[in-house]
């Protein structure tokens, strides 16, 4: 599965949701925390419950984003939400295992309640506070459903009360931390939205920063941020030709019992062949996805 962009869509907003499924987005994360007012949740919730079925039948992948255990309103996000044909929840504002630990429960009781395979939905966890990164660590392996972190930089800015920047300083030290707490977990980790609809060029730069530390994917919060941070996350020609040069090397020195090559001047070892690995089979992935676009329902 690609993840590259995950599309935030308003949970509240019907004429938004109506049209989500033509927008390329590699995820569509419907938004039941905060872009949905206090009073419209209810609403918010069975729009989404309808969402679901609609986009996941024309072949997309639905994630819901719900509200953090804190606010009490996580149960009732999950008693809509998942249904056959979610993918993924992402759970606002985690700050310790604990909070991930009692939303995997919800989760498989809300599965066993809806005929979905336990384990099915993928979670992904938004880190967005101070306390939240300081068990980063602990909260990457709190249930075995988790499959990414995300970086929520407005909150996380917000709780240190500094400001954000386009240069994006401020987030240098989280994003360093989500980065290797998600690759030390085997999971993924996925870069906060940017907030600047019209700067595309700082919308690449902002991308570039997260993708260079070793996130894979970022969320956006309009449709334009879309094809940028495909463009960002994806490999170039030149990393795609340059990685299967390296393949073609690394096979033929294991074909004759070598363990390491030399190619252009570098040596080529079973990590560099590794990474050259991924690249090559994430360029596959997204060659198979664009031959096969989901029905877009317009």
């Amino acid at each position: 599965m690609l993840y590259r962009s995950h599309l935030f869509v308003p949970g509240s907003r019907e004429e938004l949701l109506a049209k989500a499924a033509k927008y390329p987005a590699d995820i569509l994360c419907i938004d039941l925390e905060e872009a949905v007012l206090p009073e419209e949740k209810p609403r918010a919730r069975d729009l989404a419950k309808n969402a679901i079925v609609e986009l996941s039948g024309a072949g997309r992948t639905v994630h819901v984003r719900v509200n953090s255990i804190q606010s009490g309103e996580t149960r009732d996000d999950l008693v809509a939400a998942v249904q056959p044909g979610l993918a993924g929840v992402v759970l606002a504002k985690a700050e310790s295992p604990g909070d991930v630990r009692r939303v995997d429960v919800l989760l498989r009781e809300q599965e066993m309640a809806k005929g979905v395979d336990p384990g099915a939905v993928e979670l992904i966890v938004a880190i967005e506070s101070a306390a939240g990164l300081l068990r980063c660590e602990e909260i990457s392996h709190a249930s075995t459903r988790l499959t990414g972190l995300m970086l929520g930089g407005e909150d996380f800015a917000f709780d240190m009360g500094v400001r954000r920047t386009k240069d994006g300083d401020e987030l240098a030290h989280p994003r360093s931390v989500v980065a290797v707490c998600a690759r030390a977990a085997a999971i993924q980790a996925f870069d906060t939205p940017w907030i600047h609809i019209d700067d595309i060029d700082g919308l690449v730069r902002d991308a570039g920063r997260a993708r260079t530390v070793g996130f894979s994917g970022k969320y956006v919060i309009h449709p334009n941020h879309i094809q940028p941070v495909h463009n960002v996350f994806s490999p170039s020609g030149e990393e795609i030709r340059y990685a299967q040069k390296v393949l073609d090397a690394w096979d033929d020195a294991q074909a004759k019992g070598i363990g390491a090559v030399q190619m252009d001047g570098r040596m080529v070892d079973r990590p560099i062949a590794e990474r050259a690995r991924h690249v090559v089979e994430q360029a596959e992935a997204i060659a198979a996805a664009a031959q096969s676009p989901p029905t877009n329902g317009a």
